[in-house]
């Protein structure tokens, strides 16, 4: 008896699932009003990723995970290093990869934080760049860290202001590589009614002084990038539903 290969079958149902599903606005804010009330026990905050917290939502580590994968960058380029979770889990797909590394930017890396990423057993797929990330000497840094040739990823989860991110787009979105991604970030935050903004935070930012608003705007000025419908369509328990974009153009 033979079993039919079914795996074609099988993607294209994931697809149209995920075109739908990003149509369904009712679904969308349900999802919305579930998040809302699990901020309530610091639910990003709750996971970790080999041994070091990663500070997101489990959807948002599946989308970036099947990026990485199909998109294999030779350099991811994070700004916001928080605990340091993040990083290495990037880092642990880039192991399996086979090559590659992370390149960490943040303003304030506390020593405590540095000291757990730095003696992690994938410490040597992660760079740590210390300082404003879009200062003209950070930014000297992060392109020497850059090799010649390299395929880049950006993942842009700093300051979540509107003004910071879009100064942080128009500094870092230039450096991804065709085929590649660039993530934006709590992207939530445009999608949100004013009394469902978490203010739990260091800084609280309401619908227009957020990242989606930042992106938008930034997509004015450039045709490099699209969105890609299909991982932001099935974003629906995430922190950054609208912020996966592909680099079409050199």
């Amino acid at each position: 008896m033979t079993t039919k290969d079914d795996r074609q079958e099988f993607e294209a149902r994931k697809r149209e699932m995920s075109l739908a599903l990003g149509q369904d606005e009712a679904a969308f804010n349900q999802a919305l009003d579930t998040i809302v009330t699990l901020d309530k026990y610091d639910y990003s905050y709750l996971w970790s990723w080999m041994g070091l917290p990663i500070i997101q939502m489990p959807a948002d580590v599946m989308a970036t995970q099947e990026v990485i994968w199909a998109t294999k960058p030779d350099v991811i380029v994070e700004t916001g290093v928080a605990r340091g979770g993040s990083m290495i889990f990037q880092a642990s797909l880039l192991q399996l990869i086979g090559k590659g590394k992370v390149v960490g930017v943040d303003i304030d890396i506390r020593a405590h934080n540095r000291q757990a990423i730095e003696t992690h057993p994938l410490a040597h797929r992660v760079e740590l760049i210390e300082g404003p990330s879009t200062a003209p000497e950070t930014m000297a840094k992060v392109k020497a860290s850059i090799p010649a040739g390299a395929t880049v990823m950006v993942i842009l989860d700093s300051d979540h202001s509107r003004a910071h991110v879009l100064d942080e787009l128009r500094h870092y979105a230039p450096l991804v590589t065709e085929g590649q991604y660039l993530v934006v970030a709590d992207t939530l935050l445009g999608r949100s009614r004013p009394e469902q903004v978490p203010t739990k935070r260091s800084k609280v930012l309401y619908p227009g002084d957020e990242p989606l608003t930042a992106l938008h705007d930034y997509l004015k000025e450039t045709e490099r990038f699209v969105p890609d419908d299909v991982i932001n369509g099935k974003l629906v328990l995430s922190s950054s539903p609208g912020g996966y974009m592909r680099c079409v153009r050199p």
